[in-house]
């Protein structure tokens, strides 16, 4: 892989991934113009630099958290964290190996059918009810799992991470706002999972060290592009629909059904 083409697919991963349209989505729109497919190694390994723009972005947020759990003031953001990130890290981490030679998780059609499905979704979201603006602090647990539940439907590619916690949280009453902030706080311990399990294998490790340079370029792109991402996307569902992103992933879905029709 070329460094811009490793660039243009850390630029991707970093927009995408915390968007609500769907980074694996756009990740298979660009391979197909490219002069060949990246390795799913790839694609993991510049996780590092999307959870970097987390933690930067948020990292006063993570702070005050940490600070009041030791000191035993407040827990229970903290507490629905885990909840909500234990039964898509668990699902992951047991049937990763089912999930990436399953030729269902690998189908453009699947990404195609999850685009559609998902877009609705997040239209259908942008009517419901939220409570105050508050609730993000008062979340109830039940309703902290059954988001993490839902999120594990992001594990089909073309779901979107963000999009499925942030559509869960809307059909729990938060706001927009504080679902995809809810949504970003649960991805951090997730990905660094993911990472973590990276490094725990030779194999991925020795893919680390032969393809050193490209990926250092890709997770460079994907954190500067990730913080524009996550800046943008708080900024926006402050007083903005969500709907346009349900329309935008619908219209990528035609996009990528039309290319592979006249391919």
């Amino acid at each position: 892989m070329s460094i811009l083409e490793a660039i243009i697919l850390g630029i991707i991963q970093g927009l995408t991934e915390f968007i609500p349209i769907s980074s694996s989505g756009h990740l298979v729109a660009a391979q197909t113009f490219m002069s060949g497919a990246s390795s799913h190694l790839f694609l993991e390994w510049i996780n590092v630099g999307t959870v970097l723009a987390l933690i930067v972005y948020f990292r006063r947020r993570i702070m005050r958290i940490v600070h009041d759990v030791i000191a035993g003031r407040n827990y229970h953001l903290a507490r629905n964290i885990v909840i909500a990130m234990l039964p898509a890290g668990l699902v992951g981490y047991v049937f990763a190996d089912f999930i990436e030679a399953n030729a269902f998780f690998s189908s453009v059609w699947t990404v195609v059918v999850m685009l559609v499905l998902v877009g609705v979704l997040l239209i259908i979201s942008d009517k419901l009810p939220s409570l105050s603006s508050t609730v993000l602090e008062k979340l109830p647990s039940r309703r902290a799992l059954t988001i993490g539940l839902i999120q594990v439907l992001a594990l089909i590619p073309g779901t979107s991470r963000s999009g499925s916690t942030i559509i869960a949280g809307r059909m729990m009453g938060m706001r927009a706002a504080d679902a995809a902030e809810f949504s970003f706080l649960v991805s951090i311990p997730i990905m660094l999972g993911v990472i973590t399990k990276l490094l725990s294998k030779s194999d991925d490790r020795l893919y680390l060290m032969q393809n050193l340079e490209p990926l250092l370029w890709g997770n460079i792109a994907a954190l500067i592009s990730g913080l524009l991402a996550v800046g943008f996307l708080m900024k926006y569902l402050q007083s903005r629909s969500l709907a346009i992103f349900g329309w935008y992933r619908i219209a990528l879905a035609v996009v990528i059904v039309l290319v592979l029709l006249v391919q």
